[in-house]
């Protein structure tokens, strides 16, 4: 048996926040292993009776919404099978090498995904997308003092016809709301993006800050 816990907030100080709340773990084990991702089984105490999960055991992500001079951002159209649709999204990529901290990973998916760099760079903002099922969340940056990088990417797979456009920040949200596109971290980013340039840009944090702590570990 464990137990899992973590810093996040453990208490009640008035605020509005998500709240790490340790349970005991009786049973884990990874009951598939994916090319991607791996599937959990975890069962817990929870109410006076053991409780067990199947979940998605992410490694979490990133994500980057570039800002030009002109108040546009860049939108990325390309090929998702599960919903099989060619969706327009934002530039993103999985936590998946070891090591290699978030605002990393955010500079190299820039550079690879659609060939820019930027200068400046801060968090927009932490989402969890699917909490039910899965344990990713994701670190959206806001990208600015945007350029072309000296080296172009190959790109393979879903990505090898990537379309690039760059969109008014007013016309992506309008979008969003419309339902016209669908895809929940680009429509985080606009409009998280929307309302902190409302507000001065005073949203924003350091883009160094760490991730918050995992509750729950990665493996079983």
């Amino acid at each position: 048996m464990s137990q899992h816990s973590g810093s996040k907030h453990s208490g009640n100080d008035g605020g509005l926040h998500d709240q790490q709340h340790p349970v005991e773990i009786v049973r884990s084990e990874t009951v598939f292993r994916g090319h991607v991702w791996d599937v959990r089984q975890d069962t817990f105490l929870y109410g006076g009776e053991e409780v067990t999960r199947e979940f998605v055991a992410h490694t979490g992500a990133v994500a980057v919404l570039a800002l030009d001079e002109r108040e546009r951002v860049l939108l990325i159209r390309q090929y998702r099978h599960p919903i099989g649709e060619r969706d327009w999204e934002i530039p993103a990529g999985l936590l998946d090498i070891a090591g290699e901290d978030p605002l990393g990973a955010a500079q190299r998916e820039l550079a690879e995904e659609v060939d820019l760099q930027a200068t400046d760079w801060h968090i927009l903002s932490d989402i969890r997308t699917s909490p039910g099922g899965n344990s990713e969340i994701v670190r959206i940056y806001l990208a600015r003092g945007v350029s072309a990088t000296a080296e172009v990417f190959a790109r393979t797979e879903e990505e090898v016809d990537i379309e690039k456009r760059w969109v008014p920040l007013d016309e992506a949200v309008d979008a969003f709301l419309a339902r016209d596109i669908q895809n929940s971290i680009l429509g985080n980013a606009v409009l998280a993006a929307y309302v902190s340039r409302a507000k001065g840009w005073a949203t924003l944090g350091p883009g160094v800050a760490p991730l918050p702590p995992r509750a729950v570990p990665l493996q079983d």
